[in-house]
């Protein structure tokens, strides 16, 4: 009984970032206000000649969502191609 439990927890733990990101595109969604936000800070980046798939900028995003990195950028390649397919 224990091992099926411990299997079902390790199950249950893997699947943890599937719904997170499906939780990150659906607050992509709701929001556009907010994802054109970043897609104006993009913009800046990019004036500057800095990628929006860079550091600085997933730091950015990261920081203002209180986003781990990875999740970071999974959020703006979400925004980028819902909202600002413009950015690079």
């Amino acid at each position: 009984m224990k091992s099926f439990l411990f299997l079902l927890f390790l199950f249950s733990n893997s699947l943890y970032p599937v719904f997170g990101q499906s939780n990150l595109l659906e607050s992509v969604k709701k929001n556009p206000d907010e994802a054109m936000n970043i897609c104006n800070k993009f913009r800046e980046f990019n004036s500057k000649g800095i990628s929006a798939s860079s550091d600085k900028a997933i730091e950015f995003v990261s920081k203002k969502n209180n986003l781990t990195p990875v999740n970071a950028e999974i959020f703006s390649i979400y925004v980028i191609g819902l909202h600002c397919p413009d950015i690079i």
